[in-house]
């Protein structure tokens, strides 16, 4: 990534779309609960994604959500999104996703994932996906990811996708609670935690295992700049400056819609320049 040519980089994008494989409509209706909760209906290609974000000048880690298990979806290829980034390797790169129920066999694809596609680190989503963060199934994927250094991002918090339907879709939020991964940040020291999201209800959870462990990071995705809570826009200002990282969800949310709203969120210009993108190029192994 050329990281001097862009004005930021966002860590949190999703592949929404995919080229290679036909639409799946299968649990369609988590997309229109999540369309309604975030008021927004946009679904890009990657191709239009990528395009959208060259335009404007910034870097983006894109990713699907492997939640065949849990949803019955059909996941969006890995290796598809692995190519956009080598095809765009100056303004993106491309994250993993595998259902941690796959388990060594999942631990398998991750590690040729690495190797023969170039993919730079992973998602995990536990609430969509349906597991505790420190269930031990998990544990053949995260000793890859661990052995290659990979920086991991985990959704936490509350959940967009499943808001308003029945019984939230049958997903449990609980899993998402950031507390869960202060046992992976020990067992895995030398995998990047990244806490996706402003971890509503658990935002104090989220910012003490941050501040107690050193390998773990807060992406800002998925909530716009103005509703942020204080006390992590206070973190973000001070102990954990160094670890926040700018993300935004798209197309949830846009990048321009965030940017602004940062603009005014009580953030120090100081540390504005780190979070849009310098706590990413260290994060991401650009410099």
């Amino acid at each position: 990534m050329d990281h001097a040519n862009l004005i930021a980089i966002d860590v949190h994008t999703h592949a929404e779309v995919s080229c290679w494989n036909p639409f799946d409509s299968y649990g369609e209706e988590y997309d229109r609960a999540a369309d309604k909760y975030f008021r927004s209906n946009r679904r890009p290609t990657i191709a239009e994604t990528i395009a959208y974000y060259r335009e404007r000048r910034i870097g983006l880690v894109m990713f699907t959500v492997d939640s065949e298990s849990n949803l019955g979806r059909r996941r969006i290829p890995n290796e598809e999104i692995a190519q956009a980034a080598r095809e765009n390797s100056d303004m993106m790169m491309a994250f993993a996703s595998i259902d941690p129920h796959k388990g060594k066999m999942g631990a398998r694809e991750a590690e040729r994932l690495i190797r023969e596609e170039g993919v730079k680190g992973f998602k995990f989503h536990p609430t969509v996906q349906g597991f505790h963060p420190y269930d031990r199934m998990a544990w053949p994927i995260y000793e890859v990811l661990d052995a290659h250094r990979m920086p991991v991002i985990f959704h936490t918090g509350h959940s967009g996708i499943g808001s308003g339907m029945r019984c939230g879709g049958g997903l449990r939020l609980e899993y998402s609670n950031p507390m869960h991964l202060d046992d992976v940040a020990i067992s895995f020291p030398d995998m990047q935690i990244v806490m996706a999201h402003p971890s509503f209800p658990w935002q104090d959870e989220a910012l003490s295992v941050a501040t107690h462990k050193p390998n773990v990071w807060i992406d800002l995705s998925g909530w716009s700049p103005k509703y942020f809570p204080k006390q992590l826009v206070q973190y973000a200002n001070t102990l954990l400056k160094d670890r926040i990282l700018f993300g935004s969800d798209y197309p949830l949310i846009t990048p321009e819609r965030w940017m602004k709203d940062f603009e005014e969120a009580g953030f120090r210009p100081e540390v504005m320049p780190g979070i849009l993108k310098g706590n990413a190029v260290r994060l991401l192994g650009l410099a």
